[in-house]
């Protein structure tokens, strides 16, 4: 079964195309929201992260993002050892999904990663789709999505690689600014991907 990485800056809106793939009835894996679920439910990473960051970084069972999200922005190091320990479990739980998504119909599935390029998991993948926005575009967005301000969409679109940079890697663009002509878009290509599979 093929998999298909998408992707994209924050903002671009990548949540909106991956809804609109699983409407044409293509299993989509949100690599984030896995990684959300596995950092509370499975043992092995809750203790690896209190090994990194402390007793603090849960409360009451739940992940405390605020004291981590601190941690990380101030120490890089500290968000390595924290991907080192969350990335190859999502990889883990990628590969028992995928086996159990190979026995329905589907002719191949999305794998949603905001950083699939920065992690190399665009390697493991036979296409990959990167959606674009206009960056104040993409800021107002996220404004109005996380009621928070410019500086910090600022902040976290400086810890992302560059759309310039992607769309080197990228075998599919989606420039989504219009959601009729991005339906169309995706349309044509979930139409080649099922031609080429």
């Amino acid at each position: 079964m093929k998999v298909i990485g998408l992707t994209g800056g924050i903002g671009s809106g990548k949540s909106t195309v991956a809804r609109k793939f699983n409407e044409l009835g293509v299993p989509v894996y949100i690599a984030d929201d896995r990684a959300k679920s596995l950092m509370v439910k499975n043992p092995e990473i809750i203790k690896g992260i209190v090994k990194i960051f402390g007793d603090e970084a849960y409360l009451d069972g739940h992940l405390n993002r605020a004291f981590i999200a601190g941690q990380v922005f101030s120490d890089k190091s500290l968000l390595q050892k924290l991907n080192n320990i969350v990335h190859p479990a999502v990889e883990k739980d990628f590969q028992s999904w995928i086996l159990e998504e190979s026995k329905s119909s589907a002719r191949y599935v999305i794998k949603e990663a905001a950083i699939l390029f920065e992690n190399g998991g665009y390697k493991k993948c036979d296409y990959t789709i990167l959606v674009t926005a206009p960056k104040e575009e993409r800021i107002q967005r996220v404004i109005e999505r996380d009621h928070t301000n410019r500086q910090a969409v600022l902040d976290r679109i400086k810890n992302q690689w560059s759309d310039s940079k992607k769309v080197l890697l990228a075998d599919f663009v989606i420039r989504n600014m219009d959601f009729k002509k991005t339906s169309l878009i995706i349309n044509k290509i979930h139409n080649k991907i099922i031609s080429s599979s």
